[in-house]
């Protein structure tokens, strides 16, 4: 069954005012398991125990790409001691996309990873979809490219349906490469697109938990971006959609 997770870039600025007393809210809310993307100076031994406190799982890690390529070990080792086993690439810039070079850089940090007992995925926005390498979408030439073996998919479901895709549909298509996948849920404002709480926007979540729970996804993460709302107020909002859910026959678990 899956599991519900939280990734807390949601609540950065809650984060760096008061980690460890955000983190118990989190908690409360019955999150299962949190995915990071900075520590704010705490040390590894100060996380772990706070985990174990609060009965929270590290489930991954949003890693800068210049970090992994530069400080892989320092890392691995941090990561490894708060109990966290997936590093998760979050985002390449402009300057960064190079794609030979970057599924290059990707099959051998994934190689690395293996070899010390971790594993390495990697986060989509929409530009891996609108973008093509070749006669496919970068999405789809990198996790070709480089082997199963050595890179999973976090799918970030959103940004599927604004890459103008069906993210059910790359549910089934990665099934087996997914651990983990970000439900998030937006709406288009003007040219942009503004991330809401789950059901305040245009994405079907129903059929994307669906998939992800058919195809034994380990985790449901609940991710927005940017807050209209205090960031609290919206992950209680988004862990009632998910509440909701469940009574409906959903087969999460919190």
């Amino acid at each position: 069954m899956a599991k519900v997770g939280l990734q807390l870039y949601t609540l950065r600025d809650q984060l760096e005012q008061d980690f460890e007393g955000t983190l118990r809210q989190v908690a409360e809310l019955g999150y299962q398991g949190v995915e990071f993307h900075n520590f704010f100076g705490r040390t590894a031994e100060q996380v772990k125990s706070l985990l174990d406190e609060l009965g929270l799982v590290a489930l991954g890690a949003h890693v800068q790409y210049t970090r992994l390529l530069e400080h892989l070990d320092e890392e691995i080792a941090y990561h490894k001691a708060i109990g966290n086993a997936l590093l998760i690439v979050p985002f390449l810039s402009e300057e960064q996309r190079n794609w030979e070079e970057v599924f290059s850089s990707l099959k051998e940090l994934g190689d690395q990873c293996q070899a010390q007992g971790m594993t390495l995925a990697y986060h989509n926005h929409d530009f891996e979809f609108t973008a093509s390498y070749g006669e496919q979408t970068v999405f789809d030439a990198m996790y070709e490219t480089v082997p199963a073996s050595l890179l999973k998919v976090e799918l970030d479901t959103c940004w599927v349906h604004f890459g103008g895709y069906d993210p059910v549909e790359y549910i089934h298509k990665y099934a087996g490469r997914l651990p983990v996948i970000h439900l998030k849920d937006a709406r288009r404002e003007g040219e942009g697109v503004q991330t809401v709480e789950l059901g305040q926007g245009e994405v079907d979540l129903k059929p994307i938990a669906d998939a992800a729970i058919e195809e034994q996804v380990q985790w449901i993460v609940v991710e927005q971006d940017f807050c209209q709302n205090p960031p609290l107020q919206s992950i209680e909002t988004s862990m009632q959609w998910i509440k909701n859910y469940i009574t409906q026959g959903g087969q999460l678990h919190v």
